[in-house]
């Protein structure tokens, strides 16, 4: 059994699917941003954007209800939020409720 609380989460966002309605960038400015494409992505621990698709950053331990939030509003259902262990989806499209 698992526990969202205490596992090491993962974030990434998929452009395709992105509206650019900013919720997440107003959630959790410190792990999401917009890109000049008008995108939202992921950002590492020193800041910089990851641009790469499917790119994943880990979850600050102090932000994880932000970024699951995040996921569960986002319009687009493009943010995914997943165990970093088993890479399982617990917040996001694919997430089982």
């Amino acid at each position: 059994m698992t526990d969202v609380a205490t596992d090491q989460l993962q974030v990434w966002v998929d452009q395709d699917l992105c509206t650019g309605d900013g919720l997440c960038v107003q959630y959790a400015p410190e792990v999401f941003e917009f890109d000049v494409d008008g995108l939202a992505y992921v950002k590492g621990p020193d800041g910089g954007l990851r641009l790469a698709a499917g790119a994943r950053v880990d979850v600050p331990e102090h932000l994880r209800l932000e970024v699951i939030d995040s996921a569960k509003e986002c319009p687009g259902e493009c943010i995914h939020v997943v165990r970093a262990r088993d890479g399982a989806e617990v917040a996001g499209p694919e997430a089982e409720d």
